[in-house]
Order: C-alpha cells, then sequence, then structure tokens
C-alpha cells in the first residue's frame, strides 16, 4: 500500500451567517468594542429609558452555518486526486482547511509533507515586491535555502514566461500574469504537497495545457501529491485516476474519476428543474438578478439543428438602471465543460450604455453548426467591471442530429465540436 500523505478524518467547518472575518484591524475591534457596550447599555431599558422587560433576541444557534460536514478520506503519495461540485459546495473551504489558512471547527487532519498551494490568484504574494523578490520570499516560507531556490530559478522563470517583468512590483502584474508566475513557483520549489484551486482558468487555453502536463509530470516522474479542485471535467477525466465529489458541505462520491464525475453530471441535471431566481448559486454583488432564461430557435417550432440560428433570453430585475451592462455567455459542452462558443457584449456591441431596472436582454446568433448533444450556459452580467450576478449551469439546449453531409454520418462530439462543409479533390 502506498504511503498516505494526507489524513483528513471527520472534519467540519462551521460560519455564523452575517459575522464578519475573524481578523480585523484596531479600527475595527474598538468600533466593535464600543458598539458593544452601548448595545448592553440599552438593553436593559425600554424605549423612553425606563428599566423595562427584557428584549427577546433570536436564537445565535439560527444562524450557524456548516459549511463542511464530516469529511474523511486519504491521499497516498504521489496521486493526483480531484474535487469537483457546484459553487459552493466546499471545495474552496477544505482545500484552506488542509493548507492551514483556515481551522476546522472539528476534526483532525495529519499532513506528511511541505504544502505549496495556488487558492486564487496572487496566493502568497507580496503585491510590493518583484516577481523576483516573491519567488525568493515563497521559497523561503517552503523551508528551502536560498541555494536550492537559486538552482530552480531559471527554470521557474522560464516557465512563467513573465522574465521581461520579473523585477517589477507584483501589484502591475495582470490577473494572468500573478496565475503564471505563482503556478511556476509552487509547482517548482519541490513541495511534497500541491493543491491548485480553479485558479488556472484564468489564464490563457495554451498556458493551461502547459500546467496540466506540469501536474502529470510533478506526480507521476517526482513522486508528490496533487489535489485539484475544478469545473473543467476534461482536465479532471485525464489528469485525476480518482476523485471526490462534495455536495452542500458533505462528501457525496469517492472512487474512480469517470465514475464520479457521471454522478456530477448526473446531479448537475437537475439543477435545471430549478427557477433562475430560486437558484442558490447566484455570484456576485447582488445588485442585479437574473431571473429567467429561454433559448429558442429562430424559426419557431422547429427543434435546434446543426445549423439553427438561436436566441438566448434573460430575463433580469435590478436594485436600479444598470450603467455600463456588460453580458458574457458561455456555451459549453455539457459532459466535458469545454468552451464551445463565448458570446460578450464587449466584442460584438450592441448594449446600451444604461438599461432599465427590469427587462430582458436578448442574444441573437448566427448559424451554429455544432454537433449534436447537450450544450449548457454559463451567464455573467457585469456592472461596469464589477460581478453582478453570474450562474454557471444557468440553462442547456440539446442540438439534435442532422444529415449535414447528405451521408447519414457525423462526427460525435468527442471527435468534433464544429461541422463545416467541406470537399475532397484530387490532382
Amino acid at each position: 500500500m502506498s504511503e498516505i500523505t494526507i489524513k483528513v478524518r471527520d472534519i467540519g467547518k462551521e460560519y455564523r451567517i452575517g459575522e464578519t472575518n475573524e481578523f480585523r484591524t484596531i479600527r475595527e475591534n474598538i468600533t466593535k468594542s464600543i458598539s458593544g457596550g452601548v448595545k448592553k447599555l440599552f438593553s436593559g431599558l425600554g424605549r423612553n429609558g425606563s428599566s423595562g422587560a427584557s428584549v427577546v433576541t433570536a436564537d445565535k444557534k439560527d444562524n450557524l452555518f456548516w459549511s463542511l460536514k464530516d469529511i474523511s478520506f486519504n491521499v497516498a503519495n504521489g496521486e493526483i486526486v480531484g474535487i469537483i461540485g457546484r459553487n459552493g459546495a466546499g471545495k474552496s473551504t477544505l482545500l484552506k482547511i488542509i493548507t492551514g489558512i483556515t481551522e476546522p471547527t472539528e476534526g483532525r487532519i495529519d499532513i506528511y509533507g511541505r504544502i505549496a498551494s495556488l487558492l486564487e490568484v496572487g496566493t502568497g504574494f507580496h503585491l510590493e515586491l518583484t516577481g523576483r523578490e516573491n519567488i525568493y520570499l515563497n521559497g523561503a516560507i517552503l523551508g528551502m535555502k536560498k541555494r536550492e531556490i537559486d538552482r530552480k530559478f531559471d527554470e521557474i522563470l522560464d516557465f512563467s514566461e513573465v522574465e521581461q517583468f520579473i523585477d517589477t512590483p507584483v501589484k502591475y502584474y495582470s490577473s494572468g500574469m500573478r496565475v503564471r508566475l505563482g503556478f511556476s513557483v509552487a509547482a517548482h520549489l519541490e513541495p511534497e504537497i500541491l493543491l491548485i484551486d480553479e485558479v488556472l482558468a484564468v489564464g490563457d487555453a495554451a498556458f493551461q495545457k502547459k500546467c496540466l502536463g506540469k501536474l502529470n509530470n510533478v506526480a507521476t516522474s517526482e513522486g508528490r501529491t496533487v489535489l485539484f479542485v475544478s469545473h473543467d471535467m476534461t482536465a479532471i477525466l485525464s489528469l485525476c485516476r480518482r476523485t471526490l465529489m462534495i455536495e452542500q458541505g458533505r462528501l457525496v462520491g469517492e472512487g474512480q474519476t469517470e465514475e464520479v464525475v457521471q454522478k456530477y453530471l448526473q446531479s448537475m441535471s437537475s439543477i435545471y428543474e430549478v427557477p433562475l431566481d430560486q437558484r442558490t448559486d447566484h455570484v456576485g454583488d447582488e445588485s442585479v438578478t437574473i431571473v429567467s432564461l429561454l433559448v429558442e430557435n429562430v424559426e419557431a417550432g422547429k427543434p435546434i439543428q446543426p445549423g439553427s440560428r438561436i436566441n438566448i433570453k434573460f430575463g433580469y430585475v435590478s436594485d436600479k438602471p444598470i450603467r455600463f451592462p456588460r453580458m458574457i455567455v458561455k456555451i459549453k459542452d455539457f459532459r466535458t465543460r469545454l468552451n464551445l462558443l463565448r458570446l460578450d457584449s464587449e466584442i460584438q456591441v450592441g448594449l446600451p450604455e444604461l438599461l432599465p431596472a427590469k427587462g430582458t436582454i436578448i442574444c441573437s446568433t448566427e448559424e451554429l453548426f455544432l454537433t449534436p448533444g447537450r450544450c449548457v450556459i454559463d451567464v455573467e452580467l457585469k456592472r461596469g467591471m464589477v460581478t453582478a450576478d453570474r450562474i454557471e449551469h444557468a440553462g442547456y439546449f440539446d442540438i439534435e442530429t442532422q444529415d449535414v453531409y447528405g451521408t447519414g454520418k457525423i462526427p460525435s462530439r468527442d471527435e468534433s465540436v464544429s461541422l463545416i462543409k467541406y470537399e475532397w479533390l484530387t490532382e
């Protein structure tokens, strides 16, 4: 049996809804103390300031929320283990507990080895320091000596592709540059355990492919352990032999990746039965809510087949008119989550600079020559640069089989995404 690197036993994490984070500034602590004293002063007084009946307060237990509950599993040395689940399932919380960023409310974790993590863009970087200085800082945190970092420095720089800006403060880096450098540092500074969250999605496709190749090499050739959180089922299937599925804070699936991914996709099918305005997985500043989605063939009443033109209609409500709106629609393959299309109102301009507080946004496409299969829709509505509402798996549509080529044959979605007319010639 392989040596165990990570032991997770009955982990639970409890939060109090509405409570700010546990780390406060001096000003926040002073303000909290003063406001708490004022509340105590008036808690025993009636409305006219005289002593009166005691004030009834809500049971504090009603505000408690378990982000994780009863999570247990082992990870062997050299394994790449995938972690999947919907937004808000508790995946990132679990990695933060394993990393030591936050403490569990209950349970125990045993770690055998040095951990490096990439949980969000710029994790572990000091923004005022240069890229070069941050490489040495991260190495020192991992317990490496300067000569060890010197030996790896050129490899890190070459992989990250940010050599031109290595002596520039990281605060001036784009999010993509931070991910490049952050991943390169985490992968090359020889930690025994590497934790990667969805952050790689920020990078471009070529760099993502490069990172996945490095992760595979880190585990197979160098014998290091990787925990990999992703919504990209293609990456999970290609990298991970074993996968964990978390749902509403509980471990509901563990085993061979193919079986767990299939279970996850089946669970995602049920999400479409819940109206968008009742979904709990909205992400954003809550100033706008996408309340409905409808996909229809422009030719009313006809099924969606390769070559169809479709209208994607979004109903929304807002607390005020939306200034500088931006709509982003991603059409993805249902099984692999592979991006098929990105429809962005910033690229194909069409939205006005001011939208009313309530209405419908329509994205009308030209002919879509996509192979038959189920397509899912992720949608994001921005107010300027700020995400007002984002929903993954907001809706779906099925492309039906059609004899595009007149041969009765057509490639599967696994074989090809797009369909084009072509011919064969000889000379």
